[in-house]
């Protein structure tokens, strides 16, 4: 086992092989365009983005295994390429002794405390059709109400992701996409102050939708940075 400088280790998908590409580093572009510390991966066995976003209890000793391969090789913190990673967190986090960030959905219960009672979170989700109240983690139905869900399913994204192997989707694509949900959302619920990505491909286009809207938008690398410092 080589080990890597203190870095920040990614639980990966499976991918399929792809031409001059390591399956394990070939889908974490969006986290090393916004983050500017070390970051290693080790995929996931068996884990592919249509079972991990439609749910597969049998993948979770898979991302514990994953999770210590990457301490082993220096992670000092752990998250995953995959919101839908969340409905594992728990089993991974009591598992290895580093922290553990597999979603940005763990940021919600912050975001509503950041914002007035009357304000809206708007989770933008790759498939909102498979995220469910628990994996949203707010028990309260008042703060629960607060809390507004959309998402690309049926779209070019999401076409190419259920895809064994997965493809490519042009950042153009994505960012339509992606516009267009938070375009119908903010119709539909105008007191949305602000926008968390559960995908993580949309860090990509944050700035654009940061841009467009206006409104802050909150990722899956906003929670790496803040947690990477904070043992750094």
């Amino acid at each position: 086992m080589v080990t890597s400088p203190r870095s920040l280790g990614i639980l990966n998908l499976e991918r399929g092989l792809v031409a001059g590409e390591s399956p394990a580093e070939s889908d974490i572009d969006a986290f090393k365009e916004r983050l500017d510390f070390p970051i290693i991966a080790e995929t996931v066995t068996g884990a592919w983005a249509d079972n991990v976003i439609q749910g597969d209890p049998a993948l979770e000793p898979a991302y514990v295994a994953a999770a210590h391969r990457l301490v082993e090789r220096g992670a000092i913190a752990i998250s995953a390429n995959c919101g839908y990673s969340v409905r594992h967190q728990a089993a991974i986090a009591a598992a290895v002794s580093v922290p553990v960030v597999a979603t940005s959905l763990i940021l919600l219960p912050l975001l509503l405390r950041q914002y007035p009672s009357w304000a809206k979170i708007a989770v933008i989700a790759a498939d909102s059709t498979c995220l469910d109240d628990e994996m949203l983690g707010i028990d309260d139905p008042t703060e629960r109400k607060r809390i507004v869900v959309g998402g690309i399913e049926g779209g070019i994204l999401w076409k190419n992701e259920m895809k064994r192997p997965a493809l490519w989707t042009e950042p153009a694509d994505v960012e339509a996409e992606v516009s267009t949900c938070v375009a119908r959302l903010r119709a539909d619920h105008p007191e949305i102050a602000a926008v968390l990505f559960e995908c993580t491909l949309f860090p990509l286009v944050a700035p654009a939708i940061r841009r467009a809207t206006g409104l802050p938008v909150y990722d899956i690398t906003t929670l790496c940075q803040l947690t990477f410092s904070s043992v750094a």
